[in-house]
């Protein structure tokens, strides 16, 4: 779901500091304001309100879910120099908005990217540094019209809905199957999926709980089946919920719902975050038109570590995950999924001796995001490629997530254990297709003879090869290291 903020309220006892004591960024603060427009006066009403309507006010308004209303100038104004920092994070636990793929590495063009931009963070930092003003009240953009407490960003043609569930201020995880677990779609004819959209609804309106992962959720995960008419389970790969989850989408692909089928929700796993909770999961399918078939079938090649083992009191602790594409593959997404520990996720291509950074994300629990690339930048890797997942853990007590970071902790399901798990959807092709790939995207970018660009590891010549080179040296995107 994109949402400006959808933060805990704890989360924000750092910007109370930041305004105490008036703390400055170093450097990157610089930067921000070098971006911003030279002496150019920076005001609310022209410059902030814009950026606070398109990236926060979803969840940073009355009836919402964010902790403060983030609309008028009387509103913001207390939270300038928080915001100052929170904006500068690029990438780290706790930048807001929640987008936390980093600047400069790898592919930097997403769908439903709700990440701002240099210029508009270098705005964030002017506004702050100069006082915060407000400006001529009749530069302020109309008022957005929200339609709901928690807005779609997609236009759902049909809505599921699980079971409403409790779960107390104190509770134990739970693991297990959901009560009342199957719901009917009511689907008379058989439907291609564009897009997917899950969001958790509940009744605790920023109330202030305790600092969980997940944060004001109480759904750390919730996975389902769809059986079909016939009684089988669809092998389409469906995700789970996570907290945080914005949208996945398929526009030239497409996951078959079939006719009168089922929704089994058969794996959940809750956790309590401090205040009596109810809240249920609700899953918003986007059709594809009727009568739409798609070209390619969506497949799992993702890869992750489940043998972790998580010092107590140690940062930067490294694990990898390799899976070998035995198709030419052209990667859709990339879907980080960790535990407490977690802190950042890379995701690499090699080919041969060249190893080249796709994505690299920071992590934080409560915002389990999914990285959908552009169409025009959505990596095409030949068979034989290595995908390497490299995730980062934290057990410090300098990572906020995590509950007692003297702890040694292992991989498992509950929220204390932890997870590496380098999610990734492709879709397989023929050699004429990857080459015809290959070359539209070489005249997309005008790239000459030997010119690289990130994602086509074959990009370089117009005539490649499907075997890997080995070549002197290796390069790792474009002089980029992860």
């Amino acid at each position: 779901m994109v949402c400006g903020y959808r933060a805990r309220v704890a989360a924000w006892s750092g910007f109370f500091i930041i305004m105490a004591f008036g703390l400055k960024l170093p450097g990157a603060a610089q930067e921000q304001s070098a971006a911003s427009g030279g002496d150019k006066p920076v005001t609310f009403s022209k410059d902030i309100a814009p950026i606070l309507q398109r990236t926060c006010q979803q969840c940073h308004r009355p009836d919402s879910l964010a902790p403060m209303s983030l609309i008028k100038y009387e509103e913001v104004r207390p939270y300038a120099r928080a915001m100052k920092a929170r904006t500068a994070l690029n990438g780290k636990q706790g930048v807001m908005p929640p987008w936390h793929v980093e600047k400069g590495v790898g592919v930097q063009h997403y769908k439903d990217d709700i990440s701002l931009t240099q210029e508009e963070i270098g705005k964030i930092a002017k506004w702050a540094d100069s006082g915060a003003v407000q400006g001529n009240p009749a530069d302020m953009p109309p008022p957005v019209k929200w339609k709901d407490p928690i807005e779609w960003t997609i236009e759902p043609d049909l809505v599921v809905s699980t079971p409403a569930v409790s779960v107390a201020a104190a509770a134990p995880d739970w693991y297990g199957r959901l009560p009342g677990d199957v719901a009917t779609t009511g689907l008379t004819e058989d439907r291609y999926v564009a897009a997917v959209q899950t969001r958790e609804v509940h009744d605790n309106k920023g109330a202030s709980g305790r600092r969980t992962s997940g944060g004001l959720y109480v759904v750390h995960h919730l996975a389902f089946k769809v059986i079909g008419p016939d009684g089988e389970v669809s092998k389409e790969p469906w995700s789970a919920h996570q907290p945080g989850q914005n949208v996945e989408f398929f526009e030239d692909r497409g996951l078959l719902l079939k006719a009168g089928s089922k929704i089994e929700f058969d794996n959940i796993h809750l956790h309590s975050n401090g205040t009596e909770t109810t809240a249920r999961v609700e899953w918003g399918f986007k059709f594809h038109p009727k009568g739409y078939v798609p070209k390619y079938k969506i497949q799992n090649v993702g890869a992750g570590a489940y043998d972790l083992d998580i010092k107590g009191m140690e940062a930067n602790q490294r694990f990898e995950g390799f899976n070998t594409l035995t198709e030419h593959t052209r990667i859709l997404n990339f879907k980080p999924h960790m535990h407490a520990t977690g802190v950042r996720m890379c995701l690499e291509a090699i080919w041969g001796n060249t190893v080249e950074t796709l994505t690299c994300a920071g992590y934080d629990h409560g915002w389990l995001r999914v990285y959908t690339y552009d169409d025009d930048s959505q990596p095409l890797l030949p068979k034989g490629t290595i995908l390497r997942v490299t995730g980062y853990h934290d057990n410090t007590p300098s990572n906020k997530n995590v509950a007692e970071p003297r702890n040694w902790t292992g991989a498992g399901h509950r929220a204390i254990d932890n997870m590496m798990i380098g999610g990734v959807q492709g879709v397989s092709m023929t050699d004429e297709e990857f080459q015809a790939a290959i070359q539209q995207r070489r005249e997309q970018h005008h790239l000459a003879e030997g010119e690289r660009f990130v994602g086509c590891l074959l990009c370089g010549t117009s005539n490649p090869a499907v075997k890997p080179r080995v070549t002197p040296t290796a390069t790792t995107n474009q002089g980029q290291q992860p």
